[in-house]
């Protein structure tokens, strides 16, 4: 016996199933009672159809501005040499350490803005020295700059 198919356009990414904004063939029973009341697929109609173009359309758009704004913070970046000064005692090491905080600070100082969460720092900044920082700008795409700590 053949069950007739109902097309629907999925929402979100599911499991065996599709990635967002495809048009899929389900059984009515799993798009009526699961997919449609969970918010996770639409019934497609042209409508929907041109709604959900739509919105890739808005997304590409942002992703490429993203993109452009990650690549002229990765420039400046490369531009930035941070100096930090910090309370050191004998052999060079610091009374505490230098945060991702401390860092965002003094990169805001040179006019550079970022979130202080996009710092990775390996370890944290223990002794005076100079270090090479990276910066998650988003998406796959990263930044490196030096900070020097320096004797108070």
């Amino acid at each position: 016996m053949a069950s007739s198919k109902y097309e629907v356009i999925l929402q979100q990414d599911v499991t065996n199933l599709g990635k967002s904004g495809e048009v899929v063939r389900v059984r009515p029973g799993f798009a009526r009672n699961f997919l449609i009341p969970q918010k996770i697929a639409v019934a497609s109609s042209a409508r929907n159809r041109a709604l959900v173009e739509h919105q890739k359309r808005v997304a590409l758009a942002r992703a490429a501005k993203d993109l452009a704004n990650a690549e002229a913070v990765a420039k400046r970046l490369s531009e930035v040499s941070v100096t930090i000064p910090a309370t050191a005692g004998e052999e060079e090491r610091l009374y505490g350490a230098v945060t991702t905080r401390d860092i965002s600070t003094a990169l805001a100082a040179q006019g550079v803005t970022l979130d202080h969460k996009s710092i990775r720092l390996v370890d944290p900044i223990k002794r005076l020295g100079s270090y090479d920082v990276n910066v998650k700008l988003g998406g796959s795409m990263t930044a490196t700059f030096k900070v020097n700590v320096v004797k108070k």
